[in-house]
């Protein structure tokens, strides 16, 4: 029998580290420490739990043509709004708008990161690309104005460029208006597709987007609304 004080000093070489029990000998924990780890995958409902293989490594789960599809055009309705939020440096001095644009300008840049880490990861390209029309990276706004919803036509952007001061501002935040309810467009349209949006981390993507978006367009109708 093990006394008080020889347990006392087992249980000191377990909280070290020590992998080893009262009563049980160190060949019978080492046996133990030489096993596989057991990898079980939950079943769907009503179904049983499997047991894989120690050599299953996680993959990333498959993507629909519509997520990729969404990705890259997303990444170029961005590039425009970013782009219409450069023209403020010499064409207003609202603060209010500049700072909402910089505010807009930030997230949308991290969001464009973060789509093209999201297709690169799964090997696809960043750029969309269209039957018979090769990558689309060359591509003006002028041109994929005609692909996403919302976007800026190249009459419009040419009227934003021209424009200063309080003109600059209505146009501004009309054509941003415009431009982020193209965006929900694209949210609805990709959850409207069937297997589409199922990726965890496209689904939390897209709500945020979906969310943000929403509240940026409350916050340019009640700046517009002033301008009336």
């Amino acid at each position: 029998m093990i006394d008080r004080a020889t347990c006392k000093l087992v249980r000191l070489a377990v909280g070290l580290g020590l992998a080893f029990a009262c009563g049980f000998p160190l060949s019978a924990v080492a046996q133990q420490s030489d096993t596989q780890p057991v990898i079980v995958r939950p079943g769907a409902p009503g179904e049983p739990t499997r047991v894989l293989p120690s050599t299953t490594r996680a993959g990333l789960p498959p993507s629909s043509p519509k997520d990729i599809e969404f990705m890259q055009g997303m990444i170029m309705h961005h590039a425009q709004a970013v782009e219409m939020v450069a023209l403020m440096d010499t064409r207003t001095e609202n603060r209010e708008l500049r700072s909402l644009g910089a505010r807009i300008s930030h997230s949308q840049s991290d969001e464009m990161n973060f789509m093209k880490r999201w297709l690169l990861a799964r090997g696809e390209s960043t750029s969309m690309r269209m039957s018979g029309m090769g990558e689309m990276a060359g591509m003006d706004h002028g041109q994929h104005s005609m692909l996403m919803p919302g976007m800026l036509s190249p009459k419009q952007m040419d009227a934003l460029r021209k424009a200063k001061g309080a003109e600059f501002d209505r146009l501004f935040l009309a054509g941003m208006i415009q431009h982020h309810n193209g965006a929900l467009i694209m949210v609805k349209d990709l959850f409207d597709t069937q297997g589409a949006g199922q990726d965890a981390e496209l689904f939390n993507f897209t709500t945020d987007v979906d969310s943000g978006q929403r509240a940026e367009i409350r916050i340019m109708q009640t700046m517009l609304s002033k301008k009336s």
